[in-house]
């Protein structure tokens, strides 16, 4: 935990929780410059057909299909090395005219699992496509990324107090001591991972399902995949839908900051939603007392954590990690004031474990999947390394010893609870080659049909000013859908958009640019 010039990172063995676990990972770790770019004869992987087969695993939906697709390790060297990407579908009910491909976002979450477990939203577009989607480089099922017992051996190095301003360069070499574990434990995909690859991925699968053009839903971070393939592939873009539009523009520590202002804002409408229920709420009935509450909670794990079956332990930050992934949606709020039920009433953070997850699927029940060939703590070590290889800003020790304590400040006054968590996303790319520079300088004016972008009001993770933002730049071919709703996304909260966003992907009508749909309460 951050506190004043202060650094205290205390990560968990068995799952990197958070930011705090990606700060201690950051260094020392390999990504490219710059696009892979060159080689021409790609022949080999466009000529692909995706053999459909039943998806192994006893808890696998058995109308759902699994395949794979092989692309090139580097595609400036595509004869240096293969990988293979897990895919998924349920095919169309009647005649289908194609697919509509699906990125459920993180960066770094795997898309198989999402779809065997939540792919009733997608039935509606069955009516005309089958519906695919696939675990990216380095993610779930595709060469996953992992830092083994990096965090470990980070958390004998960090879990003191260390005084960043009087030993900076101390600091710096064990976090990438420990990091180098990363490197051990990823493979050969480490440098070669990130979003200009995993879109050239992207088309090679548009080939191998069969089709001209690229049908494409993507949520969050998949925005960003969407926005780059239309920058890299005009001319191949069918039908894209962008939900939850990521920034294109803004620095990891501009982006820490906004995540950690909008965080907090759906924390306090979930506590005042706690404190109405005056019998279950273990927060209190008082909603001032409850946001307090919460903030002396975090801070008292992280001063005494709680034990887990997993024999690590469960720490304020753990908490955060938690929290972070259940104010994303209204629906989990139920859950989320059960779990912390739990913890607070018996000393029990498996509900709260459960809803940060880790790298682990949910079954149809909300329980937790176990998908043997991933590594725990795989969504977190691949949100590192795409995050970092698709930013080009590197922070220095010495620019970190000078600005620590105003970005603290600044955080901490957005947000008590995920201030200190967001601002460790400054040192995330700490001691890492210079990420590429194509995502800020060439995603623009793209010469494409028209796409639909989905922004949200009331959404904590990505503003409804970046989705405005991001259509500007995009230039002409950019719709937007003012969805005046709360939560992450809009597809799956909104009735209102999940119709316009259905009715664009299935038969090609677009609602004009600007136009909104009201609240779920409105609608009602």
């Amino acid at each position: 935990m951050l506190a004043k010039l202060t650094t205290r990172l205390t990560v968990r063995r068995s799952a990197l929780t958070g930011a705090v676990g990606l700060a201690v990972l950051a260094a020392g770790l390999p990504t490219g410059t710059a696009p892979d770019t060159g080689d021409p004869d790609l022949t080999r992987f466009y000529r692909q057909k995706v053999a459909w087969a039943k998806c192994d695993g006893e808890s696998m939906p058995k109308d759902l299909q699994c395949g794979k697709v092989t692309v090139p390790l580097n595609y400036a060297k595509p004869k240096s090395g293969t990988l293979d990407l897990a895919l998924a579908r349920y095919k169309a009910t009647g005649k289908s005219r194609g697919s509509v491909v699906l990125n459920f976002g993180g960066p770094g979450g795997a898309g198989v699992p999402q779809l065997a477990f939540g792919g009733d939203d997608f039935m509606d577009l069955t009516d005309g496509y089958d519906v695919v989607t696939f675990d990216p480089r380095g993610v779930g099922r595709s060469s996953p990324v992992s830092c083994g017992d990096g965090s470990e051996q980070a958390s004998e190095a960090m879990n003191t107090d260390t005084d960043i301003t009087e030993d900076p360069q101390t600091l710096l070499k064990q976090l990438r001591r420990a990091a180098a574990l990363c490197v051990k434990h990823s493979g050969p995909v480490l440098p070669h991972i990130g979003t200009v690859n995993a879109s050239r991925d992207l088309d090679v699968i548009r080939q191998a399902i069969g089709d001209k053009k690229l049908n494409y839903l993507g949520f969050s971070y998949g925005t960003r995949l969407g926005a780059v393939y239309a920058t890299q592939f005009p001319k191949k873009v069918g039908r894209l839908v962008l939900d939850g539009v990521d920034t294109l523009t803004e620095p990891l520590t501009k982006q820490a900051y906004v995540g950690s202002e909008g965080q907090q804002n759906a924390l306090d409408d979930f506590v005042a939603w706690c404190a109405e229920d005056d019998v279950a709420c273990p927060l209190g009935t008082d909603s001032r007392m409850a946001r307090e509450h919460v903030v002396d909670l975090v801070e008292s794990l992280d001063d005494d954590p709680v034990p887990t079956d997993f024999g690590d332990n469960f720490t304020g930050q753990d908490l955060v990690a938690a929290l972070s992934q259940a104010l994303y949606s209204r629906d989990m709020w139920p859950t989320l004031e059960r779990a912390i039920a739990s913890l607070v009433e018996n000393g029990d953070p498996h509900g709260l474990l459960a809803l940060s997850g880790g790298g682990l699927a949910r079954d149809g029940d909300g329980g937790l999947v176990d998908e043997e060939d991933v590594p725990y703590d795989n969504l977190q070590a691949a949100l590192l390394a795409i995050n970092c290889a698709d930013d080009p800003d590197r922070p220095t020790a010495d620019w970190i010893t000078k600005n620590l304590d105003r970005l603290r400040t600044q955080y901490e006054k957005a947000s008590p609870v995920f201030g200190d968590y967001r601002l460790t996303e400054v040192l995330m790319c700490y001691g890492r080659p210079k990420g590429t520079d194509f995502i800020r300088k060439e995603v623009r004016d793209v010469d494409t049909p028209k796409m639909l972008l989905v922004g949200t009001r009331g959404d904590p993770a990505t503003p409804y000013r970046w989705t405005t933002e991001t259509a500007k730049r995009l230039g002409s071919s950019a719709v937007v859908l003012d969805n005046k709703g709360e939560g992450h996304t809009g597809y799956s909260a909104s009735k209102c958009v999940h119709k316009k966003v259905d009715d664009f992907l299935l038969y090609g009508s677009l609602p004009a640019s600007g136009s909104s749909c009201g609240s779920e309460h409105d609608e009602d």
